[in-house]
């Protein structure tokens, strides 16, 4: 895209949005830097995805980047899987599985009544392996030298919550919910709940306010499809 012909303009440069599936174990990061070498423009993400998740990231490039917050700010859908019968320090397998319970009881009606007591607005309290900063430094990195970190709860709306049992211990969902909801913190919410601990086993996103994963690239494609954002 790059060009040394003064009167090509660089539509990135320009302005413009780029739907990308990130793949499982890039990190947001890499999708940016792998992208931003392609178009040749100022190139940034609305919205992080762990490197354990998948699907869809929005990156604006140029003088949209400018609208980030605007994207960041719209409503979410993830799909993934639980797995119930132990949590994780990380509430995702990014930790190893501890404190084995039995799951023998949890029947699809329990996972329909306690999805249904986490609809709404609710007040979640974020993992302490994530990147908010408590006293000046990340939570992660607070929790990966073995500190205590205690994070406050904060106002979250789930307008969506749907858990499905796929074969025990593994359960399905699909979530629709406000931006700054923790999936890992809804597995650990979840498994408190249920009386036999879980944790986040796979996750996806699937739309961010009007975008689709559907229409999203990989950043492994040869050609960059891009739009002017909506």
């Amino acid at each position: 895209m790059k060009s040394d012909n003064p009167e090509i303009v660089n539509p990135f440069a320009e302005g413009a949005v780029i739907l990308v599936n990130k793949p499982l174990h890039w990190t947001s990061a890499n999708v940016v830097a792998k992208i931003r070498n392609r178009v040749h423009a100022k190139t940034g993400h609305a919205g992080t995805l762990d490197p354990l998740a998948t699907g869809l990231l929005i990156l604006c490039t140029g003088k949209f980047t400018k609208r980030i917050s605007e994207y960041m700010a719209k409503e979410k859908e993830y799909t993934g899987s639980f797995t119930l019968g132990a949590t994780t320090a990380s509430y995702d397998l990014e930790t190893e599985p501890v404190h084995s319970k039995d799951f023998g009881h949890v029947t699809q009606a329990m996972l329909n009544e306690t999805a249904g007591r986490f609809t709404g607005e609710i007040i979640q309290v974020p993992p302490v392996y994530s990147a908010i900063k408590k006293d000046g430094k990340r939570s992660y990195d607070l929790a990966r030298q073995g500190k205590a970190v205690a994070l406050d709860g904060r106002k979250v709306v789930i307008s969506l919550f749907e858990m499905q049992i796929r074969q025990l211990p593994v359960v399905d969902f699909r979530v629709v919910c406000s931006t700054g909801t923790y999936i890992r913190s809804l597995a650990q919410d979840v498994g408190q709940a249920l009386g036999c601990g879980a944790y986040l086993s796979s996750l996806c996103r699937t739309r961010i306010g009007n975008f689709l994963l559907t229409d999203a690239m990989s950043p492994e494609d040869p050609e960059i499809k891009f739009s002017k954002g909506n």
